[in-house]
């Protein structure tokens, strides 16, 4: 577990030679599947306010709408690391061919 001191020290780095997204992506996901559950805990009390009827059908749908979502934020997460992952590749590469040449 990282220390607060280099969150903190990261957070205002003003080089960014240190990615903060790394460190809240955990964080995000868990504000996504928080978001995801108030979308269809909301999707659920709509559909039972307009009619019963309506209400049973959502009643099927909202895990569908909350499945959905949550999938939508982690990949766009996963794409988020990823970028990110190869940009710090990338940078120890070059580090390793200033080194050498």
């Amino acid at each position: 577990m990282e220390q607060p001191s280099s969150f903190l020290n990261a957070l205002f780095d003003f080089s960014f030679s240190e990615f903060v997204t790394t460190k809240l992506i955990k964080v995000l996901y868990g504000l996504g599947i928080l978001f995801a559950a108030i979308a269809a805990l909301s999707f659920l009390v709509g559909g039972f306010s307009d009619s019963f009827g309506k209400g049973l059908l959502f009643l099927i749908l909202s895990p569908v709408v909350f499945l959905v979502i949550t999938i939508l934020v982690r990949v766009y997460l996963e794409v988020v690391i990823v970028l990110f992952r190869i940009a710090e590749n990338v940078s120890s590469i070059a580090k390793v061919e200033d080194k050498s040449v």
